[in-house]
């Protein structure tokens, strides 16, 4: 799937919900479900800064995709990171850096969190196209 029918996929879930706590507690399932980053990689080289939560990111290259692993101290944060990382996991590089994320907007979610918590949200997405952008010079 490209990134853009995964967000479409993302959006239409979330549109099944009629209220936010529900969206929240779906969030936390998602976040259930997350691949964990293994312990070796939860250091302070992979948290991503800017988040009142500790988040943890790592990323690999695997053939010519990116595959992100991630994990967070906080349930709702598990859940933000866990939404990006199933939108741009085994995509490759440049697709990446290409994504639009209008996704984010289209569930609500930005306009649902906290102000620190929007500011994380944004730091999350700047972090995985950060990783994208270095493994893309990797490809060339």
């Amino acid at each position: 799937m490209t990134i853009k029918e995964i967000q479409e996929e993302i959006v239409d879930e979330f549109s099944m919900f009629d209220d936010w706590m529900q969206r929240y507690e779906y969030m936390i399932e998602l976040g259930k479900s997350l691949p964990l980053i293994e312990e070796k990689y939860k250091t302070d080289d992979n948290i991503i800064k800017g988040c009142q939560s500790k988040v943890w990111v790592h990323a690999e290259l695997q053939g010519d995709k990116l595959v992100f692993t991630a994990d967070s101290d906080a349930i709702i944060t598990k859940g933000i990171i866990a939404i990006l990382i199933r939108a741009f996991s085994h995509q490759k590089p440049q697709d990446i850096i290409d994504a639009n994320v209008d996704f984010i907007d289209e569930i609500g979610l930005k306009e649902h969190l906290s102000p620190t918590r929007a500011n994380g949200l944004v730091s999350m997405i700047k972090q995985l196209k950060l990783y994208a952008v270095a493994y893309q010079t990797q490809l060339k």
